[in-house]
């Protein structure tokens, strides 16, 4: 029997854009058997980051361990709320670790849904970090288990921390299960929402490099200890390498 010849899809030029699954083609009424079996193995892989324990063995870090109050993984993933708050032993560990002071900085890292992001991408971006904070007296660094964004406000608020930030691994995609996200928030206490709070996402080799991810992180550390707010109002007017770098390929493609 003759085999089928693939079709190239004619928006196949625009890969060299986007690692979205775009222009595939087609092999009979089918797409192509190397990008089936391409998107099996990202679906795997994003299933592993979120199952996977993070390991704190894998930074180059000094941390203070605390855990949220959703006790193993499957509490924490059919529970949102839990994986939100410390649980009671994690606040007697701050609370009794005699840090009576105030510091203008609480850096917390959280395994999210996605403790592989974490472990490739966390050492690269607090050793860039760290050369920029000088001024900034900084809260011992914590690490959460099972843990979302907003548990960060109440390590923030336990330490006594103006601002916070969470270094957390973000929900996998088919394209991207080691992606890393920062979340800042200005004053940290429990009850804030996502609107109090400024993002940058995608952090990874192949996504936000390292040195451009601690550019914006630094510039809204700055703005909102200049204005004493964080969250919606509080703009990134940092100017990214990677939307001049997509420009001058679409210039090369002519689109």
């Amino acid at each position: 029997m003759k085999s089928k010849i693939s079709v190239e899809n004619a928006y196949s030029k625009l890969i060299t854009l986007t690692t979205a699954r775009i222009g595939l083609g087609r092999s009979g009424i089918s797409i192509p058997t190397h990008h089936l079996l391409d998107f099996q193995l990202a679906h795997a892989m994003a299933k592993d980051a979120v199952y996977l324990e993070l390991d704190l063995d894998k930074l180059n870090l000094q941390t203070m361990l605390l855990h949220s109050k959703a006790k193993d993984r499957s509490i924490y993933l059919q529970r949102p709320d839990l994986g939100r708050r410390l649980d009671e032993l994690s606040i007697k560990k701050i609370k009794e670790s005699k840090l009576d002071k105030s510091y203008d900085l609480s850096i917390v890292i959280v395994d999210g849904l996605s403790s592989l992001a974490v472990h490739e991408n966390v050492n690269n971006f607090i050793e860039i970090l760290m050369k920029d904070l000088s001024g900034w007296s900084l809260a011992p660094i914590c690490s959460v288990k099972q843990g979302r964004v907003a548990v960060g406000d109440e390590v923030g608020e336990l330490l006594n921390a103006k601002v916070v930030i969470v270094l957390i691994g973000e929900r996998p995609g088919l394209s991207s299960p080691d992606s890393l996200g920062m979340y800042l928030t200005w004053a940290p206490h429990v009850g804030l929402t996502d609107e109090s709070r400024n993002c940058v996402s995608n952090i990874r080799l192949k996504g936000l490099s390292f040195k451009e991810a601690v550019k914006k992180t630094v510039y809204l550390l700055n703005e909102s200890k200049r204005l004493n707010y964080s969250g919606v109002n509080l703009k990134d007017r940092t100017v990214s390498n990677g939307i001049n770098q997509i420009k001058s390929k679409q210039k090369l493609l002519k689109l």
